[in-house]
């Protein structure tokens, strides 16, 4: 298929790690599609823009983000007045690098296993948060560190599957098991879990122990000890209020499950979490 190549050599000073820039869009049907030896994230800024790639179309509203890696054949038109989209243009050895070092970043943005480009969206406030760090990073150098600092903000922010989590899973059950994390639904116990994924309990624990190996209750419990865990380290709140914000106001139940989960009790947990490590004792 003809199209046109975009090179990393064109597009970038000899020292650049990146380049940004902002374009109104054309409205006319670009001629055709191109790819690129770079990696690209384009967010839409205003109006309405559609997206050509090869044999299909879609539209992209404002706050909508492209991650495009290299080789993805696409194009852009604008779908009437005043369309307008910033692109970060990036070297393939920093997506590379940040890739290798963290784990987490498997199958998110530009390191999914799509053919295509990964889109996401940003809601207003994100919006303005994403453009005032653009801001920040078009005053930078044009250095690895500095687009390291606008990205990884960004990348941290985007959703993804919660931690134990398969992405194969149902969108109801990520999405739940998302919520989960929430006071207001663990507090409520597997019950507030199920309600969260609006099915029968019954297919609800089938499904969660296909797909991670546990009950409701079960992963209810353990971000209740996690919350636990980090309150009892950033708090001097009392265990008894902990406790009954996690759900649990039978405090040996909290105190079994506690040890359960982190092999301390509370209170050897937050002094060891507290005062060993900011004021240690001989």
């Amino acid at each position: 298929m003809d199209h046109i190549s975009l090179s990393a050599s064109d597009a970038f000073g000899s020292l650049d790690a990146f380049v940004l820039s902002r374009a109104e869009l054309d409205t006319r049907r670009p001629p055709l599609l191109h790819s690129q030896d770079f990696y690209e994230l384009v967010w839409v800024q205003n109006g309405t823009v559609r997206l050509h790639q090869t044999g299909s179309k879609r539209d992209l509203s404002e706050g909508d983000l492209l991650f495009i890696s290299p080789n993805q054949l696409h194009g852009l038109q604008g779908r009437g007045d005043a369309a307008m989209v910033v692109s970060l243009a990036i070297r393939p050895g920093v997506i590379t690098s940040i890739g290798s070092r963290h784990n987490d970043l498997s199958g998110v943005a530009f390191w999914g296993d799509n053919t295509a480009p990964l889109v996401a969206h940003r809601d207003m406030r994100q919006l303005v948060t994403l453009n005032q760090a653009a801001l920040q990073l078009e005053r930078s150098p044009r250095r690895k560190l500095y687009l390291e600092a606008f990205l990884m903000p960004l990348l941290v922010a985007l959703d993804r599957p919660p931690e134990g989590v398969s992405p194969d899973a149902p969108d109801w059950l990520i999405a739940a098991c998302s919520a989960a994390r929430n006071v207001d639904v663990f507090r409520n116990g597997a019950a507030g879990f199920v309600a969260a994924t609006g099915r029968a309990h019954p297919h609800v624990s089938r499904t969660m122990r296909r797909f991670l190996g546990v009950t409701p209750s079960d992963y209810i419990n353990m971000q209740r000890m996690d919350y636990a865990a980090r309150r009892l380290t950033g708090t001097s709140d009392p265990l008894a209020e902990i406790a009954t914000d996690c759900g649990l106001p039978n405090l040996s139940h909290f105190h079994k499950l506690f040890l359960l989960a982190h092999g301390k009790t509370p209170q050897r947990y937050r002094r060891a979490h507290q005062q060993d490590l900011i004021q240690p004792r001989p």
